[in-house]
């Protein structure tokens, strides 16, 4: 059977049955393991694979930045204990706006058997974040209600000083503008000043199919 393109609703529907049967798999692969990053690269290698077997699509590569650029997904694997992970800072503007792409968050607990020795990650929540929703939850609803109460670009600008955006005066001035005639849709992350941005979900996990633009996918 001709393997068919792969879709954002296949991606959705699939990360689903994904998280299903992994969440009864035992692997001696990650018995012991407590580095985040080596679970999140074991299940983005894994569903990958999965996805591989019934769909069409280019395999991620290190230029594009995200797993599915075909599809504006990137995927996100984090620790119920710490639902965080970092992803690349291109712009101040995307605590505003957005980062750009959409958001698949598989959300794991894991338990390991000392008798087995084993891993299993049961996953609670896999949540998709649209990405108009992917801005931070302070800084959208901030900025909305100064234009809600009838503020002007001095006060977006002093805003953005007291937030401590990493922009320039300039930049600045330009997101005053911007916000003014288009007011951004509210976002659902916690995204914290770093080298790289600092993305927490504990929000988009208590949302996911509450409101707009967060999916509870399972």
């Amino acid at each position: 059977m001709a393997k068919k393109p792969l879709t954002v609703a296949d991606l959705q529907a699939e990360a689903a049955v994904f998280a299903r049967q992994e969440s009864t798999h035992a692997e001696p692969q990650l018995f012991g393991v407590t580095d985040g990053k080596a679970v999140g690269t074991y299940v983005e290698h894994k569903f990958q694979a999965y996805l591989l077997l019934k769909y069409m699509f280019a395999e991620c590569n290190s230029a594009s930045g995200i797993d599915f650029p075909f599809l504006d997904v990137d995927m996100k694997v984090t620790s119920i204990t710490q639902p965080q992970s970092s992803c690349p800072f291109k712009s101040g503007r995307q605590k505003i706006f957005g980062l750009g792409y959409n958001l698949l968050v598989f959300v794991y607990e894991k338990r390991d058997d000392q008798v087995t020795k084993t891993g299993t990650l049961n996953f609670l929540h896999v949540v998709f974040v649209e990405a108009p929703s992917t801005a931070d939850f302070q800084m959208t609803t901030g900025l909305r209600q100064i234009v809600q109460n009838k503020g002007n670009e001095d006060d977006i600008v002093a805003f953005l000083t007291d937030k401590n955006l990493p922009v320039d005066s300039i930049e600045a001035k330009q997101i005053a503008q911007d916000v003014l005639k288009s007011p951004p849709e509210v976002g659902y992350l916690t995204i914290s000043n770093a080298l790289q941005w600092r993305l927490q979900y504990s929000r988009v996990i208590a949302q996911a199919g509450q409101v707009t633009g967060v999916i509870k996918v399972r």
